[in-house]
């Protein structure tokens, strides 16, 4: 089968059914099918009923597998259509299956997804729909539907529900999983024996949210037929529900996880995290949270067997477990804080709930479950509405990528070169060219160049686009961009070009073009060698080749450490000594695929009915349309310059290659050796140098953050020579230049707690006034209230402050009214007990 990372789409995330196997390029009829019929077995995601997961006994499913019945019928030659399809599936189901044809009914309907559509028959056995025949013709447009000329057989047979159907056991659970059911079971303390259970199993197809509406009442319903207490019913189902949606969604984590996904907050990172946080809700709910290694891994045991890459990804499947569950823990840690702070602003507002839409960005921002959100919210007494199909109203959300983005330039003259033929790529056939002749097709606006042929290397991949000159006659004139437009390359000049057709000369700049050649291939090995160190889920996320640093983003759940790094650097450049040679050719897509996997779109989808695929020895191979060197040797040397972490699950490898290699080095070297005459120290010992230095810069702060001590205690000392009596409290008022602050509120805190009944404002005169007020606590109940003193005091110095009635500070710019200032904080604190009013 294919994988269930629909890595070959540019549309979607994951595999969610048998057809997206083949479309667009089968579909569109841009390349044949493997086989014509064909059937596959295909393992599918669907994220849309996660809810229903548990509820309805195993009719809704996040993994399940697909006995996909494809048929491709072309204008000239049809294998099978409606009638024959309809009729293969009744032949099966009552001759090959056994069932009885009265109990086999036929529901009529609409069906569209994966960018195409048709009308479609359901087939359903005693209420369980178990297959889908669809009849693709049509494919869907932003301006509607479009007739194809190739009318496909997409029949899906629900793998999972013909096995329910033919053993007839209470859930599909239980056909599914067998003696792993039992073992997840065991672990949770469930009985599915009990008759209550049983009974329950009949009645789960009204379970379903969008017939249900409401879990409770449904639920209410059930109770009712059965005769039973409502409450024992609910305490029964919720963890047998809670188990069965365990054993669905660690099994679709492993298949994820083994694919190379990396939990993270965009894109299929971003559903693996939403099904991972559900699972720790839900083993929470059961109180066996710390069994989720033990479960996945009987998980891992169970389906390894038909699918090795499971059984080899075993130890990054834990790994990644281990490190998201320590997130999970530290998102919740902060998540109080988080909610509290929104009840607090929408009370504000005078709202008494929080609404779906509130709920949901918690989750999307900040990972905080619902039913978290839920209890906080209640114990504030404030409403939260959590909808029963909370999960899925998240995950459509995040199903389908985002459609690429048009450049400026493609948006202009899209429809202005939509008439031109493709032009000739002769970068493609001689990347070590420098000069050509070709002709003007097109001048547009003057400066918008398009030629029959060209070198000029167009920006794409991650590549930026050549520079060089375009020349007419004796007149040339600089290519400051270049553009593909469709298969049209548009070349932008510095000034207005010949309008004229004719002769044109081009010559690239060979030294930027030789440059970034050397970091495209760079870029291949430091994935090839990311890959090697961090694992195989090691995915390409991104590229930017420079002339002086490029970069390349890679899928990893941990830091990359300066250990892996330099192993990193170590692989690439053996990859470089080993002088691989770089091929390339333009193959057949599926010919390409069926050669090397899907690991060929690490740097992301490539359109089109042929795929250009380079390949560096036995090191990497991918499809790509950027410029290589022939040989890995002319690299000459990859430098890794650092590692960041740009966003949660993606590592940013940052590097160079060839000359700006040994630059970068070369000015390494030169830090390194001036660094080590201002320590008066050899290179070899700079690294000791610095550390004896640190050491004692150490020391040297310690022993002047104790003087700073001392002097501020010895400050504070004399703070109270001068305190004067105001009405019972004793109130000092002082300025003070350059004092460390938190040393300055350590030294008053003491003061104040040896001397209740006083009140200070301390100014402190730096390149601002900063503002600490403080008072005992005989000074407060005299009605002290520092954090207005310090407000006060910071407005009239131009700046804001507040605090409590122990505690206030604040700041200004204007040092000349510290005067002021404190006569204002005076004023203030003598109304404040009352000597204003005498």
């Amino acid at each position: 089968p294919y994988p269930v990372v629909s890595r070959w789409r540019d549309d979607l995330f994951f595999t969610d059914a048998s057809i997206v196997d083949f479309q667009p390029y089968v579909t569109d009829g841009l390349i044949p099918p493997p086989a014509n019929p064909l059937v596959v077995s295909q393992p599918c995601m669907r994220f849309v009923d996660i809810d229903n997961v548990g509820p309805t006994f195993g009719r809704h499913l996040t993994i399940f597998e697909m006995g996909g019945a494809h048929a491709f019928n072309y204008p000239d030659k049809c294998v099978y259509w409606k009638d024959q399809t309809i009729r293969y599936h009744h032949d099966f189901m009552v001759s090959r299956l056994g069932v009885d044809s009265e109990e086999i009914t036929y529901k009529e309907d609409f069906w569209s997804g994966g960018g195409n559509a048709g009308p479609d028959v359901e087939g359903i056995v005693r209420g369980l729909e178990v297959s889908t025949l669809v009849f693709m013709y049509f494919k869907v447009q932003d301006e509607g539907l479009t007739e194809l000329p190739i009318k496909t057989v997409d029949t899906g047979y629900g793998i999972e529900r013909y096995t329910w159907l033919s053993q007839g056991s209470p859930s599909c659970f239980h056909a599914i999983y067998g003696s792993t059911l039992d073992s997840i079971s065991k672990i949770a303390g469930v009985d599915f024996d009990e008759p209550l259970v049983l009974a329950c199993a009949k009645r789960s197809g009204a379970m379903k949210l969008d017939k249900a509406g409401d879990l409770k009442k449904a639920r209410r319903k059930m109770a009712e037929d059965l005769n039973v207490d409502v409450e024992r019913l609910d305490a029964v189902l919720t963890r047998v529900e809670n188990v069965f949606a365990v054993a669905d969604h660690t099994k679709s984590l492993v298949f994820m996880l083994a694919e190379g996904v990396v939990p993270s907050n965009v894109r299929e990172g971003y559903l693996t995290r939403l099904l991972l946080r559900r699972t720790y809700r839900l083993l929470r709910l059961l109180g066996i949270e710390e069994e989720l290694p033990k479960i996945v891994d009987l998980q891992i045991s169970h389906w390894g067997r038909d699918f090795p890459r499971i059984s080899a990804m075993r130890e990054n499947i834990l790994k990644i477990l281990e490190v998201e569950k320590e997130k999970y823990k530290r998102a919740l840690a902060r998540g109080s804080g988080l909610v509290n702070r929104l009840i607090e602003e929408k009370r504000r507002q005078g709202i008494s709930e929080l609404s779906t839409e509130s709920i949901i960005e918690l989750y999307d921002s900040h990972g905080l479950p619902p039913t978290f959100v839920k209890e906080l919210a209640e114990k504030e007494g404030v409403r939260a509405n959590v909808p029963d199909d909370f999960y899925a109203l998240v995950a459509k959300r995040h199903l389908k990528a985002a459609p690429p983005q048009e450049t400026t330039i493609e948006k202009m003259l899209k429809e202005k070169v939509s008439d031109l033929p493709a032009t000739r790529m002769l970068y493609y056939e001689d990347p070590y060219a420098t000069g050509f002749s070709g002709r003007t097709l097109r001048v547009l606006d003057g400066r918008y160049v398009i030629l029959d042929r060209t070198l000029f290397y167009p920006e794409g991949g991650g590549q930026p686009g050549d520079r060089g000159i375009l020349a007419v006659g004796d007149l040339k004139i600089g290519v400051q961009d270049v553009q593909k437009v469709g298969n049209v390359i548009v070349h932008l000049t510095e000034s207005d070009f010949p309008t004229t057709t004719g002769e044109v000369r081009g010559e690239i700049d060979w030294k930027r073009r030789e440059t970034l050649m050397r970091m495209h291939t760079a870029t291949h090995l430091v994935i090839g060698a990311a890959r090697r160190v961090l694992g195989d889920h090691a995915w390409q996320s991104g590229s930017q080749k420079g002339l002086d640093v490029s970069r390349v983003d890679v899928s990893h759940f941990q830091r990359i450490t300066p250990d892996q790094a330099d192993e990193i650097e170590r692989l690439a450049n053996e990859a470089v000594r080993r002088n691989l040679k770089v091929e390339t050719r333009w193959m057949p897509r599926e010919s390409a695929e069926a050669l090397y996997g899907f690991r060929l779109y690490q740097g992301g989808v490539v359109p089109g009915r042929e795929i250009r695929v380079v390949k560096a020895g036995d090191w990497e191979v991918e499809a790509c349309g950027g410029t290589h060197v022939s040989n890995t040797g002319e690299i000459g040397l990859i430098k890794i310059v650092k590692t960041d972490r740009i966003q949660d699950g993606v590592e940013r490898i940052t590097y160079t290659a060839g000359q700006p290699a040994i630059e970068y080095i070369q000015r390494r070297e030169g830090m390194v050796r001036r660094a080590s005459e201002a320590l008066s120290s050899q290179p070899e010992m700079l690294e000791e140098s610095a550390s004896r230095l640190s050491s004692e810069l150490r020391s040297l702060r310690k022993e002047v953050g104790q003087l700073s001590q001392r002097l501020a205690e010895m400050e504070a000392q004399l703070l109270l020579r001068d305190a004067e009596d105001l009405h019972g409290v004793r109130f000092v008022g002082r300025v003070s230049k350059g004092r460390d602050v938190e040393v300055s509120i350590k030294s008053l805190q003491r003061l104040i707690e040896e001397n209740p009944n006083l009140s200070v404002v301390l100014l402190i005169v730096d390149e601002k006034v900063n503002v600490i007020s403080m008072a005992g606590a005989a000074a407060v109940e005299r009605g002290v209230h520092s954090g207005r003193l310090a407000e006060e005091a910071a407005k009239t110095l131009g700046g804001g402050g507040g605090g409590d009635p122990r505690f206030g500070q604040g700041g200004g710019v204007s040092a000349a009214k510290v005067d002021e200032a404190l006569k204002r904080a005076r004023r203030v604190l003598e109304e404040q007990i009352g000597g204003g009013r005498q």
